[in-house]
């Protein structure tokens, strides 16, 4: 946090890239920050030149990293909650408006910033949409995690049929996933199908009752 404190006006740039992750873009970092390139541009050399970034790639395809995970830490630490939430809404609405085939090629990024800056309804739509990408990948573990990031964060948002019809489409699709890695016999394939069946009976739902049913029957 000291050297950070010495970099003057640099430090926000840092700050900024923070939020982005330990490494990150030039353009995307262009694309949220607030001023022009050539402030832009003097403090990324600032930064550099104070190895608390390196550099890579050449101009149109440039990147940086953090030298060390702990300055990016500390970078990140440093900003006030409301100001980090702030900024990975405006990163997360930014990829999904002007980097659209990244936005596409890796839902979860956007999913993470939406998370972080608390806006879960969008945050829930992204881990699906991420779950499902790895699904496509035969990535099942990674599936998992999305898919029960999603649910977790939907666990927390008011008890609504709404949300119960969400969590019903949540708990099959992460039964496909877990099933394709461990087997019909993992007990956490009938939790699945146990939980989305419950949920469908309360609301009379029976949009997935033949999948549900041949599920717990295997």
């Amino acid at each position: 946090m000291a050297r950070l404190d010495r970099l003057g006006p640099a430090r926000e740039v840092a700050q900024l890239g923070a939020v982005l992750g330990r490494q990150f873009p030039y353009a995307l970092l262009r694309a949220v920050f607030p001023l022009g390139d050539d402030a832009l541009r003097d403090a990324l050399a600032a930064l550099v030149e104070a190895e608390v970034l390196f550099v890579h790639g050449h101009d149109g395809d440039s990147g940086y990293l953090f030298k060390h995970a702990l300055l990016r830490d500390a970078a990140y630490e440093l900003l006030l909650k409301a100001k980090r939430q702030q900024l990975h809404g405006q990163i997360a609405d930014t990829l999904r408006e002007r980097f659209v085939e990244a936005a596409e090629a890796q839902p979860e990024i956007l999913a993470h910033h939406y998370t972080e800056a608390g806006r879960h309804a969008e945050a829930i739509a992204f881990w699906r949409r991420a779950g499902a990408r790895a699904m496509q990948r035969f990535a099942n573990a990674e599936a998992i995690r999305h898919l029960c990031k999603a649910l977790e964060l939907l666990a927390a948002t008011p008890d609504t049929p709404e949300r119960s019809r969400e969590e019903i489409d949540l708990q099959i699709l992460l039964a496909s996933p877990i099933i394709a890695s461990r087997g019909y016999g993992a007990p956490e394939v009938a939790t699945a199908y146990e939980r989305a069946r419950a949920l469908s009976t309360a609301l009379g739902d029976t949009r997935h009752e033949f999948t549900v049913l041949r599920g717990l029957e295997r």
